[in-house]
């Protein structure tokens, strides 16, 4: 394992400040992009030690046996360390970077902000138990390409921690909500299998011990049961002592809702958008008429062909009657995850054919049922591999609805019907975050590709479903515009919602109102995405902010380039940046003002 100690690093880092700050020096031939370049190996390095967690998940395993025991002690470490950070990045000469290591250097900054805001306001440690799931990090080091040594070495020392981890985690948790209480009970219990399943099989494979090193098998076991002890413990603890009294008193529980401010500050720190929240619901709201009324021209374009006769004026009930109608073109229950796999290769031909942009064959999707740790918050989304571990697969999660009632699962498909179903797939997969973060990975820039931004990324994925349609895929048919303006309703009010309860207290009366009755989705969804909404803040934003973003980009690089506009290298352009936020990727495909490169703080 790599590890600097904070002294040894500061004074590293220390002297290649001295070198950016001296001007002096440039005569000298000291290329100050070089400089930052090795300050950017020294940040990784002292970041990945201070989140040994984010390394492994990221497919750096330098850092795999490390699990820091969540205590005072430590987020006071982390803030000190982070407050240093800060402090040599300032002695930095941004201007003089190139445009790439500018847009490194911002990300960096909005990274460590972030940190410490997270520390500082946030306190999610103290209000969120479902933080404190560990299973995700276990099953991604198993999963590995590692040796079975390397594997159990590190799982060994991580499980030593684990007792210690869950009684801390009990203490932090002074002020939790009932509803990511809920979620924590749901997603532990749902990782039990990790431990007592593939940690113990791992254990139980041959292991081919190496030269001068071996491991005590049954000490690691042993290890292991009172791991899986403390985590049942705590989930016990969970189930029958906190959530007891939550349920008992819902009035002494801590409001899901982040509060005006706290959302403010959060939405320009995780979005890194150049749009205010403010504006966004400003701009979301007006929309939201345009696509209703594209919607009932569609319709009454649409209703002679399902009803038999002519509308002479298209209602907002008549639009929902329609899609009524159409949803009920759907897979059934038991085909849902099967017939997501089987059209993969469909839209891979269609980019392919339409020559939208290059898919390396090399690359594999493997489409699988959710893991079980994973389930509550979204019904499918991609697990992909870091940069250090391109060649792993990336897999397209979608839950199962077994759990559904026979009338939920039907409420369910017609949100997902044919159409719909289809324009998913985009979005998470080809042309959508699978492609996309194929091409992240390819980044030159290291920081680009590690700390993706949501919103891009959210974006892309949402930009393509349009793309995609207006570039002929469901043969231009008015029922597949029909569900695309359904579902692009949906990115647009999770922007609406999301700020609408965090920060202007809508009611849940309220959001199911305008989920059902103005972007027509069916009840199960709705009542899933409020569920969501509690859980979460800002992400929702970031699907309906970075379409808008990219689409406004688009829309200004076709009009500047007319005739010699190409889609394709368009494409390939705008992702050979990484997962930069847009307002930089802007500025480095050269469409921003001169010296406008600069950081949006809340």
């Amino acid at each position: 394992m790599k590890n600097i100690s904070s002294l040894s690093f500061y004074m590293l880092l220390i002297c290649g400040a001295v070198l950016l700050s001296n001007s002096q020096l440039k005569a000298q031939m000291i290329d100050p992009d070089k400089n930052f370049d090795s300050f950017k190996e020294l940040f990784l390095s002292k970041y990945w030690e201070l989140n040994p967690i984010s390394a492994t998940y990221n497919g750096l395993h330098d850092y795999d046996e490390l699990l820091p025991i969540p205590n005072m002690e430590h987020y006071e470490n982390l803030r000190q360390e982070y407050d240093n950070l800060l402090e040599l990045l300032d002695k930095i000469f941004v201007e003089e970077l190139s445009a790439s290591n500018k847009t490194d250097y911002y990300l960096i900054q909005n990274l460590v902000d972030s940190k410490i805001w997270y520390l500082d306001k946030y306190k999610a440690h103290e209000w969120n138990p479902s933080i404190y799931n560990l299973a995700g990090a276990f099953d991604k080091l198993i999963n590995s390409k590692q040796s079975s040594f390397e594997k159990v070495s590190s799982i060994s020392q991580k499980l030593k921690n684990i007792p210690e981890y869950y009684s801390t985690a009990r203490a932090n948790l002074t002020d939790p909500t009932l509803e990511h209480t809920q979620l924590a009970i749901q997603q532990l219990e749902g990782g039990f299998d990790v431990y007592e399943k593939d940690i113990r099989a791992l254990l139980d494979s041959k292991i081919k011990m190496k030269k001068k090193k071996s491991i005590d098998l049954e000490l690691v076991k042993r290890d292991l049961n009172a791991a899986t002890k403390s985590l049942k413990e705590f989930v016990d603890w969970l189930k029958n002592d906190l959530l007891v009294k939550l349920n008992s008193k819902p009035e002494t529980a801590r409001n899901f809702r982040l509060g005006h401010e706290l959302y403010l500050e959060k939405f320009q720190l995780d979005l890194a958008t150049a749009y205010t929240s403010d504006e966004i619901f400003r701009k979301g709201m007006g929309e939201k008429k345009v696509i209703h009324d594209k919607m009932k021209t569609i319709t009454k374009r649409l209703w002679p062909k399902y009803y038999g006769y002519d509308l002479k004026i298209a209602s907002m009930e008549n639009v929902r009657q329609l899609i009524d109608k159409v949803s009920e073109n759907h897979v059934s229950k038991d085909e849902f995850v099967s017939s997501i796999r089987k059209q993969i290769p469909e839209l891979e031909k269609f980019v392919r054919d339409k020559d939208l942009l290059y898919l390396d064959p090399k690359k594999p999707l493997e489409v699988r049922e959710t893991p079980a740790y994973m389930r509550g918050v979204a019904g499918a989304s991609i697990s992909a591999p870091g940069p250090f571990e391109k060649n792993l697969p990336t897999y397209y999660n979608v839950s199962p609805l077994d759990n559904y009632t026979d009338e939920e699962a039907e409420s369910y498909l017609k949100e997902y019907n044919y159409y719909i179903l289809q324009i998913l797939n985009i979005h998470e997969a080809v042309p959508g975050h699978f492609t996309q973060l194929v091409y992240a990975n390819k980044s030159p820039s290291l920081i680009k590709s590690l700390f993706g931004n949501g919103t891009m990324i959210e974006g892309w994925a949402c930009y393509v479903e349009r793309m995609m349609i207006e570039e002929g895929y469901g043969n231009n048919e008015d029922e597949m515009w029909l569900m695309y303006y359904k579902w692009n309703l949906r990115e647009l009010c999770n922007a609406l919602i999301d700020i609408g309860i965090h920060s202007k207290d809508w009611t849940e009366e309220k959001v199911l109102d305008i989920l059902i009755n103005e972007a027509f989705q069916e009840n199960t969804e709705a009542t899933e995405k409020w569920k969501r909404a509690q859980l979460s803040q800002v992400q929702l934003c970031s699907y309906y902010t970075g379409l808008t973003e990219i689409y406004e980009l688009r829309e200004e690089i076709k009009a500047d380039k007319k005739d010699s506009f190409d889609l394709k290298l368009f494409h390939s352009d705008f992702l050979s940046y990484g997962s930069a936020p847009v307002k930089y990727i802007r500025q480095l495909m050269g469409y921003g003002e001169s010296g406008s490169l600069n950081p949006q703080k809340p």
